[in-house]
């Protein structure tokens, strides 16, 4: 049963329309920056303005589609009375939520591979296109991340109106409102106070924490100023290392569990 979910949900997907205008989408603007950057500018070693493009555009839209489509798949479920449905079968809570899981982190890797297999493509026309193995793996830790958190907004949301709505403050949160706070917040209080909120603000903010391993783990930290050396050379250590890899488990984790107990509270109301 476990398996027939996770077939059956991914199957869903493909076939929506959201998730091949997603994949349409990532193409075309992926290609875009390859064509356009790769006539317009040199080629130049480290953090490019290419590979700039790529992370931004990356940690910008894919977010958004994650939580929008994964959100709505959780809540569209216990709309339609489906998931109550499915409690009816042999099959755990959190067999449920797992199997969502899989299935929604699958439909997006298959959508973002497609999009890079027609980069590497290209890259065989133009020549000198490279993608990075650490973006690769940061892409996948991006899905793995935001599919968890649209897992949990659907499973709070219960309708999907309201998880797209939830999706799209959340997504303006991490995404917008933290940097235009810390901005603000920067105008009225000294340095060394807001290089503290920015490194608080860069572990609490999933599409920060992502940006902050790129630089850390392809050796740019440089590029942060010297004003963070001594966060990014800690996290350049092993010890570093791992307390990021922990982390980021946090983000994954965290937000089933709690999918787990709002579902199981929902069951009993």
């Amino acid at each position: 049963m476990y398996s027939m979910l996770i077939k059956l949900e991914l199957k869903q997907m493909l076939r929506s329309r959201w998730m091949q205008l997603v994949c349409l989408l990532f193409t075309f603007v992926f290609t875009s920056i390859i064509v356009i950057q790769q006539m317009a500018l040199p080629d130049v070693e480290g953090f490019t303005r290419q590979t700039a493009s790529f992370l931004n555009v990356l940690l910008f839209l894919l977010p958004l589609f994650i939580l929008t489509i994964g959100s709505m798949s959780i809540a569209g479920d216990v709309e339609s009375g489906w998931y109550s449905l499915l409690k009816t079968y042999p099959m755990t809570r959190m067999q449920y939520i797992t199997g969502k899981y899989i299935a929604t982190v699958l439909a997006f890797l298959l959508v973002v591979l497609l999009a890079f297999g027609v980069i590497v493509t290209l890259g065989g026309i133009l020549g000198d296109v490279r993608l990075p193995t650490i973006f690769i793996a940061l892409t996948l830790l991006c899905i793995l991340i935001f599919v968890s958190l649209a897992v949990s907004i659907g499973a709070f949301a219960k309708t999907r109106l309201l998880a797209l709505s939830l999706s799209l403050a959340i997504w303006s949160i991490f995404l917008l409102l933290i940097s235009y706070a810390l901005m603000a917040i920067g105008t009225v209080v000294a340095g060394h106070v807001m290089q503290k909120l920015t490194i608080i603000a860069i572990h609490i903010n999933p599409v920060e924490w992502l940006r902050f391993g790129y630089f850390i783990f392809t050796n740019q930290a440089s590029v942060l100023g010297p004003a963070f050396y001594s966060v990014t050379k800690f996290y350049s250590s092993s010890l570093g290392y791992t307390l990021y890899g922990a982390i980021t488990m946090l983000w994954i984790i965290c937000p089933l569990a709690f999918s787990s107990r709002l579902l199981k509270k929902g069951g009993r109301r």
